[in-house]
Formats: structure tokens, C-alpha cells, sequence
């Protein structure tokens, strides 16, 4: 079994076969995992384990020896992000050590998805605590719980966050897939710092329901994996409508398709595709990965339409982050309410329990951003109803939408990250520049991201986003490009750069 390679539809097809049972590929995960995430290069990428895993997978092969149809991810193991709740003697804590002992009562939606598709869930991920909302000088991927994740290419270069465990397990083959959470750029700037391909759905696809929330326009689960045949497995289990999150409701969402049947090697040709210049010039290792690839859209029958200029915002600016604070505040006291395990019980007690317990939770970061999170009021605030409206105006009607209209582009493509996976800074926080991240996560549209190429050693990776509920056209895009190019990069464990 060569896992470093081995794909969903590879494994389904050998467990058919018979040459690997869902036990097998478990117990080579969880061997992975003890050698390079626990031991070895201690990538610290995995909070916690699931004791049922290997239990499930023999569920999993007892189903299968019976003849009986399986569901279509049978014997399949995942990773399941730690802000994402898991039933089955695992907890969810956000990476933080004030979280010990939330048992939720019940699986998170997606997760309940995963599982009646015959995914084995094997544990939970490490990831940047509480999702980036502590402290505004944070260090992508440092949990108190968890400790610093590293990225597996260069190991003291940033495994990017918020779901950087989800990405590392991934990238080093702990696992076949992981779930992450989004409020902006969390599935896909980690996927592209890893060399994976990973998508920020549509908000409204996929359900929130069971998931810790930052700020419910923009909130959402994303899959990601090796390939984007297997996100595309993935989104496909994942989507569909939930009673519980109104998002998913609405009029305007669309019945779920299939999304593997978007994935046909002629998807680029004709489409509009328009290069987002404005969100380029920051590292020109980068700026020439990203030309290299839109000359292969190019060649792939792609119209480019070249600058395709709009008004971008900042990552992070100002009317975000005060959608950030407010949608905080109201939705992570509205889980730990419902959550009769949780040690905290609102936003209040974590911050009294941060203070208490300065030694172990505050050594590096401040809590800057709960302090004023806690000063907020509640979403009938006008602050809150004008960042709200400021967020969709600038990212939709400004930005993509008149992009979109101007141009007739069927789609918009820029680098993931404006530059190379920087350096883990524990005493500075993060060193974040440029990237294409806050428009398509602020107007809630599809955001996918497949690896395109290395800089230093280190990968860079292409987005694609667009309209609303044009998630399998986005992938359809993306497999273009990556069979076309094959550019996923294999973690070369180097101790740094130089």
C-alpha cells in the first residue's frame, strides 16, 4: 500500500478488490500518525485520537463481506477539525485547554454525514485556537492544548490556520481527508501552505450545525484532501440541507449535485477566467509560480482576461472585523450554551479562565480580541447590522459581482497566499501578506485552492472563486488544471529554508 499516493476512489477500489481492508488502512494511519506527527518530526497536527477507529473500520469490512451495498465512503478514514463536533469519547476544545471535558451531545451535522457515508472518523485536529478570535497577534496553528503545529515541507515555516492540523494530516497522509472550518481564508490558505487542494463552499451548502461559529454570514465547513477528485467525494457527502441552519434553507440554494461529475479534463475551455492583478505583486517567487499556471490555463483553452481589477479588500479590515467581534460573541455563547458539558459557559468564563491560568494560556498571545468581543452588544446593533451590510457591499456588489459582470468571466483566479509559508513566529504572531482569501469568504462564494507549484521548497498554491452555488464549476476548473500540471508537492520534512 503506498498511502503517500493512495486516493478515495484507489482505496475504495482495492477494498472491492480485496487487496486492503478498512482495517489495514486505518492501522497505517494511525502508524503514520505515531511516526511522524507523535514521534519523528513531531508535527503536532493531531490533538486527539478516536478509540473507536479501528473498531469502526472492522464495522466497516464486516458490511462490506456481507454483500449488502455499502455507502460511499465505507472504510474511508477522516480527520475531523477541533472547533467540529465529534461524539465518541472525543472532545471539542478549539485547541483550547479552557474547552477539557466539552463532550458534545451529539455529532455535528457534517460529521453525522460522514459517518453514514462509512467514513471512519479518526480523532480530531490541532488548529489555531479559537479559530484566530484570542488575540490579534496570533501564530497560526499554537493552541494551548495542542501546542505549534509544523509544516511538514519546511518544518519551521507556518502550517497556516486556522485548520492547519486538518491540512498536515492531509498532506502527510495521517489520514484521506479532514474537514476544516472557514470564516476567512481558514480551509484554504492552510491547503495551499501544505500543498493540498481544499474548498470554502458556498455558504449554505454545507451545514453549520454542531460547529463552533466566528461569524455566521461567512461561516462554513470545507473539505479538504490530495486531490480534487476526493474534495469533490467529499463535498458531495458534505452538502445538502439542515432544519437547524437556516443558511442552508433559503430559496436560492440549489438541490446538491454530484460534484464528481464536474470533473472532466475539457472544463477550461471557453470559460472566462479573469486574473485578480491586484491581489499579486507581494513575493515575485509567487507572482511567477501563479503566471506560470495562468499560462497553462491558457493552454488548457481558457479565455484570460488579464487585469480583471476590483475592489478588493484588506484581509481583515476593519468592517470584518467587526462583524468578527459581534458574530463571535453571540454564537460562541450561543454553542456553549447548548453545550451541558462545556466547563465554560460563556465567552466571560473563558476570559476569566485565560486570566487565571496566564502561565499556560496567555505566555505568547494576549486576549485582546475576547476582551473586546466581550464588549459588544448584541446583532440588532446598528455597529453590527452597518458591518454587516459594509462586508457584502464591498466584497459583492464592488467586488466580485461588478468583476463578474464587467469582465462576462465565469470565474476569478489569483495566488492563495500572497507569498511563501512564512516563518513560525511565537513571540511576533503571524506574517501575513497579500492573498485572495477575504473577498470570496465576505460575499460567502466558492473558494477552491490546488497546488500550482514551489517556491523555495515551499508550495504556492492557485484559487479559483466565483458566484454563488458555482462550487462543481470551480472544481471543475481545478481538475483541469491539476491533471494538466500535477503540481502537488511531497512534504520534504526539511528542518528550514536555508
Amino acid at each position: 500500500m503506498e498511502i503517500d499516493t493512495l486516493t478515495i476512489a484507489g482505496a475504495l477500489d482495492q477494498f472491492a478488490c480485496g487487496d486492503l481492508s478498512a482495517v489495514e488502512l486505518c492501522q497505517a494511519c494511525l502508524d503514520r500518525i505515531a511516526e511522524i506527527d507523535t514521534a519523528g518530526p513531531t508535527l503536532r497536527a493531531v490533538l486527539e485520537l478516536n478509540p473507536d477507529a479501528l473498531t469502526d473500520a472492522e464495522a466497516c469490512d464486516r458490511a462490506r463481506r456481507s454483500g449488502a451495498p455499502v455507502p460511499p465512503l465505507n472504510g474511508i478514514p477522516i480527520f475531523v477539525k477541533d472547533s467540529i463536533d465529534t461524539t465518541g469519547h472525543m472532545m471539542t476544545t478549539a485547541g483550547s485547554i479552557a474547552m477539557i471535558g466539552n463532550y458534545a451531545p451529539r455529532d455535528a451535522v457534517v460529521v453525522a454525514r460522514l459517518r453514514q457515508a462509512g467514513a471512519v472518523v479518526l480523532g480530531k485536529t490541532n488548529m489555531t485556537e479559537w479559530s484566530y478570535m484570542r488575540s490579534a497577534r496570533t501564530c497560526s496553528g499554537w493552541s494551548s492544548r495542542g501546542g505549534q503545529i509544523r509544516n511538514p515541507h519546511v518544518l519551521d515555516r507556518t502550517p497556516s490556520g486556522s485548520s492547519g492540523g486538518s491540512a498536515v494530516a492531509v498532506a502527510t497522509s495521517m489520514c484521506l481527508g479532514a474537514l476544516g472550518a472557514e470564516v476567512d481564508g481558514s480551509v484554504v490558505r492552510p491547503s495551499s501552505a501544505n500543498g493540498i487542494v481544499g474548498i470554502k463552499p458556498t455558504v449554505g451548502l454545507v451545514s453549520r450545525t454542531g460547529v463552533m461559529p466566528v461569524a455566521a454570514p461567512q461561516d462554513t465547513v470545507g473539505p479538504m484532501a490530495r486531490t480534487v477528485a476526493d474534495v469533490a467525494r467529499l463535498l458531495t457527502v458534505l452538502a445538502g440541507p439542515d432544519p437547524e441552519d437556516p443558511a442552508t434553507m433559503v430559496d436560492a440554494t440549489p438541490q446538491a449535485p454530484d460534484f464528481t461529475t464536474f470533473l472532466v479534463d475539457g472544463a477550461l475551455k471557453g470559460a472566462r477566467i479573469g486574473v485578480a492583478r491586484d491581489l499579486m505583486g507581494t513575493h515575485e517567487g509567487v507572482d511567477k509560480v501563479i503566471d506560470d499556471a495562468i499560462d497553462t490555463l491558457r493552454d488548457l483553452g481558457a479565455e484570460i482576461v488579464d487585469p480583471a481589477i476590483g475592489a478588493w479588500t484588506p484581509f481583515f479590515g476593519e468592517a470584518e472585523t467587526e462583524l468578527c467581534l459581534y458574530g463571535f460573541k453571540d454564537g460562541i455563547n450561543r454553542y456553549l450554551a447548548a453545550h451541558p458539558k462545556s466547563p465554560m459557559k460563556s465567552l466571560a468564563d473563558v476570559i476569566a479562565f485565560n486570566r487565571a491560568n496566564a502561565d499556560r494560556t496567555l505566555q505568547y498571545f494576549p486576549q485582546d480580541l475576547f476582551e473586546r468581543a466581550e464588549a459588544k452588544g448584541g446583532l440588532n446593533d446598528e455597529a453590527y447590522l452597518k458591518a454587516k451590510e459594509e462586508c457584502r457591499r464591498m466584497s459583492r456588489t464592488d467586488g466580485i459581482d461588478k468583476v463578474l459582470a464587467t469582465h462576462r468571466l465565469d470565474a476569478i483566479v489569483a495566488p492563495t497566499d500572497g507569498t511563501p509559508p512564512w516563518a513560525i513566529d511565537l513571540l511576533v504572531g503571524d506574517h501575513i501578506v497579500g492573498g485572495c482569501s477575504a473577498p470570496p469568504a465576505m460575499a460567502g462564494y466558492p473558494h477552491v485552492t490546488v497546488p500550482a507549484g514551489k517556491c523555495h521548497g515551499l508550495p504556492v498554491a492557485l484559487s479559483f472563486f466565483g458566484p454563488a452555488w458555482q462550487d462543481g464549476k470551480l472544481l471543475g476548473y481545478a481538475y483541469a488544471f491539476e491533471q494538466a500540471t500535477h503540481a502537488r508537492p511531497v512534504p520534504a520534512f526539511k528542518p528550514t529554508v536555508a
